[in-house]
């Protein structure tokens, strides 16, 4: 199992990002995800900076460390075409240091533009060609697409990488899973479930990576991280499909008033306490992910990475 950070854009201005990825490659960390939103969940979190411009800052900032996109959503909000450009860029500016992660998107971010939120299944059509134009793009010269959803006419990326941008794909459902076993190359995943992964290694993904997210609030006073937790990352306790239906953070607080501090703490392990965030962790390993990527929900984000350096990193 291998332990990496999570950079929350919903949380932390792009300054603070970078100097977050320093201090996480200089506590150990080799890599991590960093979302990619135009909106917060919720007022509270108070910040979304554009991630392509913060993803160059961090490969400048760092000399190792290995960064993905937790995730893209390349099918509404921005045209497959252009995230083939900046992805193919950031894979040029630190060769094997970057990866896109890719997903079906949330409407929180994609109703932006003014075009109408997909059904589910709909969703799925649009990612798949999505990856196939990004891919028809990065072998390089003059591309023609004309598909379903999306077309491009005699584009050229000229700096590509010398090797292929890596495509992971995020996945909750089994749907999803069999996508990203066909297409992607690995795996990207919210929650333990044992069904998405092995949906995701039937068709196709063998021993590719799999990669699940988990969220933390770690502080010294239990009581005060659980507060801290249910006031900023409210949205961890909400169930269903609700994170990728609704459309404005409004909407997201407002379902969050059914939300207590116990429903926020069931799922993100609050206080000082190693051995929560160490049951998740085996969690997840026991469905079959092999690496786990971790969001510390707050401001202290150097205390958190001296606490995981000391008691995650160093057992795990």
């Amino acid at each position: 199992m291998e332990i990496g950070y999570a950079f929350s854009s919903e949380e932390h201005p792009p300054a603070d990002l970078v100097a977050h990825a320093r201090a996480a490659e200089e506590a150990g960390f080799t890599w991590g995800l960093i979302s990619d939103h135009i909106h917060p969940w919720v007022d509270a979190q108070g910040h979304s900076p554009f991630v392509w411009t913060t993803v160059g800052a961090i490969l400048q900032a760092t000399e190792r460390f290995r960064i993905g996109t937790g995730v893209t959503c390349p099918t509404i909000r921005v045209h497959p075409a252009i995230v083939a450009h900046a992805a193919a860029t950031c894979a040029t500016l630190a060769p094997g240091r970057f990866f896109l992660g890719v997903g079906t998107g949330e409407n929180l971010n994609e109703h932006v533009t003014g075009a109408r939120w997909p059904f589910p299944d709909e969703r799925l059509e649009l990612l798949e060609e999505a990856i196939e134009v990004m891919r028809l793009l990065w072998q390089g010269g003059d591309q023609t697409h004309r598909g379903k959803h999306y077309t491009v006419e005699h584009a050229r990326i000229y700096d590509l990488p010398d090797e292929p941008v890596e495509v992971y794909v995020a996945a909750a459902q089994p749907l999803a899973a069999k996508l990203a076993g066909r297409l992607g190359d690995g795996l990207i995943s919210t929650a333990p479930d044992q069904e998405v992964v092995e949906n995701f290694q039937a068709e196709g993904g063998g021993d590719k990576p799999r990669i699940g997210m988990m969220h933390v609030c770690w502080r010294e006073d239990e009581e005060e991280a659980r507060r801290y937790a249910h006031e900023v990352w409210p949205n961890g306790g909400l169930t269903g499909s609700l994170s990728q239906e609704l459309a404005l953070p409004e909407h997201f607080e407002q379902a969050a008033q059914t939300v207590t501090e116990d429903d926020v703490a069931e799922s993100v392990p609050c206080g000082p306490d190693p051995e929560p965030i160490l049951e998740q962790i085996h969690e997840y390993e026991q469905a079959g992910f092999d690496h786990v990527y971790i969001h510390q929900v707050g401001p202290n984000q150097e205390e958190f990475l001296r606490f995981a350096q000391r008691e995650l990193l160093a057992r795990v």
